[in-house]
């Protein structure tokens, strides 16, 4: 599994409506609990990954660092982003497999 796909099903989930990004409105979703996972971008800062990892570790929900700053925001249709959350469930899960099988 490429880059290339695990990009373009977030630019589903964006499209369907069922991913959120940005700082602020990445924590909300997870702290109300609707974030099903979280993608940072592995060039955010360090300060931004340890944010993300404790509070995702404590709310239990699944993080990923993928790709760039840049790539994450063309696949949303954006400049930059550094975060997002996919609210839906079974999404979530899709790209939850996708990111571990591009991990092996």
């Amino acid at each position: 599994m490429n880059n290339h796909k695990i990009l373009s099903f977030i630019g589903i989930c964006m499209k369907a409506g069922k991913l959120v990004s940005g700082e602020f409105a990445v924590e909300k979703a997870v702290k109300s609990g609707q974030a099903g996972v979280v993608v940072v971008a592995a060039d955010a800062s360090e300060n931004s990954k340890k944010q993300y990892t404790n509070m995702c570790t404590y709310y239990k929900v699944p993080l990923f660092f993928f790709s760039s700053k840049e790539e994450l925001g063309q696949a949303l249709g954006k400049e930059y982003r550094a975060s997002l959350a996919v609210l839906d469930e079974n999404m979530a899960k899709a790209l939850i497999s996708k990111m571990e099988d591009a991990e092996k």
